[in-house]
């Protein structure tokens, strides 16, 4: 179960490094779009544009249907709350590390030696 978690945010993860991954991810979140319009912003062959879809569906972020000729896919954003689980234990991390630096901040003001010296001025 573990190793299988692990390869899902390893593929999620691996879909957000792309940023035109990500702008299609964007675009996806307002309505579905075909293969066609994901492709357009990027002047990208639809080939080119599938490739990138196809790793956005291995990470479970796009799901893709098929009406007709037209390809038209849609966002799947349940992935992206497992990456902010993960990213939630690095946020207390920061936040206990930054709130030490300001305490040590407050609790320490700088001594007239320690603060900058005006250009021109010579000692």
């Amino acid at each position: 179960m573990v190793e299988q978690h692990a390869t899902q945010l390893d593929n999620t993860f691996h879909a957000l490094s792309d940023p035109t991954r990500r702008a299609m991810l964007r675009s996806l979140s307002s309505h579905e779009r075909s293969v066609g319009e994901l492709a357009a912003p990027f002047q990208m062959s639809l080939a080119a544009a599938s490739k990138h879809i196809k790793v956005l569906e291995r990470a479970g972020l796009v799901r893709r249907e098929v009406k007709g000729r037209m390809h038209v896919c849609r966002l799947d954003a349940k992935p992206l709350s497992e990456v902010r689980d993960w990213l939630h234990y690095y946020e207390r991390f920061w936040s206990e590390s930054l709130d030490a630096l300001e305490a040590l901040l407050r609790a320490d003001p700088p001594s007239p030696a320690s603060s900058p010296r005006k250009k021109g001025r010579s000692r």
